[in-house]
């Protein structure tokens, strides 16, 4: 399907979705989000996609929301109703991301801030360029975090530092939010795209069951008690124990060999 704002392309099990308004930073206008919806609905129904990697054109991932839209309401003073674009634009590509039963890993190839911020930390893992920094830009256009950026930041960076990051607005390098677990992996900018496929066909050669049914006990885990968590985890593990791929790793495991999975 074509796009107007994203560029997507399929190989070898992983569908690549690139943000692609790079004169603007690849900043969200109307026609963006609802582009990236759809890329992410295409990945997700897809049966041959077993792994979705966002990343953005240029020299940014993206700086979220494009003040440029809202231009005319901003110089004639008039209320802005923010929620309702959130509720309508970014809530949906966030929960999209965080429900769907493939992994999604964002490319943070530049710069990204706001919105765009609240876009990788909703993917399940994060690779970084060297050149790659990270603003929670809120507070400097006199806004409170939105887009999932309060439910992530708090969880991965606890809440004292949150609250730093939060109410300073300062930025942030790729080896600094490597350390403070922002993202998962940070790569030279001249190999990032070479590393990133190599993570992302890795995890599109998975047991795609499996990896589906991880996210949704790690999902569940960090909002539900213990007790709950153990429950749940007991329930997955019986999904899981009845796929083909389960028996595949055990046999693979038992003859010292690499596993094939199938994603059944």
């Amino acid at each position: 399907m074509e796009y107007q704002t994203v560029k997507t392309q399929e190989k070898n099990g992983v569908q690549w979705i690139t943000l692609n308004r790079p004169d603007k930073l690849n900043a969200f206008n109307e026609q963006m989000g609802g582009d990236l919806l759809e890329a992410l609905k295409e990945g997700e129904k897809s049966a041959s996609v077993r792994c979705i990697v966002i990343t953005g054109e240029g020299r940014a991932f993206s700086v979220g929301e494009d003040l440029n839209t809202n231009r005319e309401f901003y110089e004639s003073g008039k209320p802005i109703l923010l929620g309702e674009t959130l509720k309508r634009k970014y809530n949906p590509i966030v929960q999209r991301v965080r429900k769907m039963d493939k992994p999604v890993l964002a490319a943070v190839n530049g710069v990204t801030a706001g919105a765009g911020l609240g876009l990788a930390l909703a993917c399940d893992l994060r690779a970084a360029s060297d050149r790659a920094t990270f603003h929670e830009a809120f507070i400097k256009v006199g806004l409170a975090p939105d887009s999932g950026t309060s439910f992530w930041l708090t969880r991965i960076l606890g809440l004292a530092k949150a609250m730093e990051v939060g109410m300073m607005g300062e930025p942030i390098d790729s080896t600094m939010a490597l350390n403070l677990g922002l993202v998962n992996w940070v790569f030279p900018q001249d190999k990032f795209a070479e590393e990133v496929n190599r993570i992302a066909e890795k995890l599109a050669k998975g047991p795609t069951r499996a990896l589906a049914l991880t996210k949704r006990a790690l999902n569940r885990a960090i909002v539900v008690d213990m007790d709950s968590a153990l429950e749940y985890e007991a329930y997955l593990q019986d999904v899981a124990g009845r796929t083909k791929d389960h028996v595949e790793g055990v046999r693979a495991f038992l003859e010292k060999r690499e596993a094939t999975f199938s994603g059944q």
